[in-house]
């Protein structure tokens, strides 16, 4: 079990990284024209307008929640008066509005998926694949609320922040912070990961796509002939 663990949680993060960095360049490099969403808006526009901002809404801040969560050091958000504890109640309150909110948009898009003949007809293995995998993913996530809670001291918080921080500095016993976590969170950790590990082989890698220059773009000069 020991090995094991060290594989899935010491190992299995910098493969799933590496093949996500590398795989993104690859796919840019020899297949930018499979670089989209593949929408099937044109086939039915009902509920994907409402599922798709649900799910973009609630996972866009349910990553900014993670990242921040799990990579900032306990003495910046000491230093700004917040103990563990309060960070943890916190954590639990906005991961919950915001998982509620990617959970209904998740739902709607894959009974939409599924349901619709002619969607389900256009739709690759991968499509149906991770949208099941991120809606399982989500349900965990849901499930580790209430442990959370009764775990109000922030105990597993720091064990799941110390094991994030040892794997993006380099420093050894990652997996040893974890080691005797509950199996929920583990299982929440290791398909975070294996998203990652898909990530370029599927529709996900139109996230590299997102239109910022349109931010700060001028104005189209459009004058009359």
């Amino acid at each position: 079990m020991n090995y094991l663990n060290t594989l899935l949680f010491g190992y299995y993060p910098y493969i799933a990284i590496s093949v996500f960095i590398i795989g993104s360049i690859a796919r840019y490099d020899r297949d930018q024209y499979t670089w989209r969403t593949g929408s099937s808006q044109f086939l039915r526009a009902k509920e994907l307008r409402l599922g798709s901002n649900l799910f973009h809404i609630g996972i866009l801040l349910l990553f900014v929640g993670h990242f921040a969560g799990l990579l900032t050091p306990p003495a910046i958000y000491h230093g700004l008066g917040l103990s563990t504890s309060a960070k943890q109640i916190l954590a639990v309150v906005a991961g919950g509005i915001f998982g509620g909110i990617c959970a209904k948009g998740i739902y709607i898009l894959i009974r939409r998926r599924l349901t619709d003949a002619r969607i389900r007809a256009t739709s690759s293995r991968m499509d149906i694949f991770i949208l099941l995998l991120i809606g399982v993913q989500l349900a965990l996530g849901l499930l580790t609320l209430p442990i959370s809670i009764y775990h109000s001291d922030g105990s597993n918080m720091l064990l799941l922040s110390e094991w994030a921080q040892r794997i993006v500095t380099f420093r050894s016993g990652a997996a040893d912070q974890i080691s005797n976590i509950g199996i929920v969170f583990k299982l929440h950790l290791f398909l975070g990961m294996t998203l990652f590990l898909v990530f370029p082989f599927s529709r996900l890698i139109h996230v590299w796509s997102v239109p910022l220059g349109y931010v700060t773009r001028p104005y189209q000069v459009v004058r009359r002939r």
